[in-house]
């Protein structure tokens, strides 16, 4: 399964084009742009374990840096500001790592968006 079986190619480049600058990368603009914030907790959790590369359930720092890399092949890595942004932003217990959740029909952490 790729990207693409779950989330339209034109909005993924659009998404990926909106964030080629340096620093430019906005998480709820590129959740939105993608699609994934009309995605049902199902197919977020499909998105998540192809961004999840070692499979321990949870997004860390270093596989957050090639977030953009996972969506399109081209695209540059998050910069140190980006990641620290976005790992803050997810990170729903402090762990240093992002999971996805769903408690009472509301999604959490990487589900949202953030």
């Amino acid at each position: 399964m790729t990207m693409t079986d779950l989330l339209a190619a034109s909005d993924i480049s659009t998404a990926i084009n909106a964030c080629k600058a340096k620093d430019s990368f906005s998480l709820k603009t590129f959740f939105a742009t993608v699609g994934l914030s009309k995605k049902s907790p199902p197919e977020i959790e499909k998105v998540f374990k192809m961004l999840d590369q070692d499979k321990s359930g949870f997004i860390e720092q270093d596989e957050l840096q090639l977030f953009l890399q996972k969506f399109s092949k081209g695209a540059r890595a998050l910069t140190a500001a980006e990641t620290k942004a976005f790992l803050m932003a997810g990170d729903m217990d402090g762990d240093g790592k992002i999971a996805v959740t769903v408690k009472h029909g509301k999604e959490k952490g990487f589900a949202t968006g953030v």
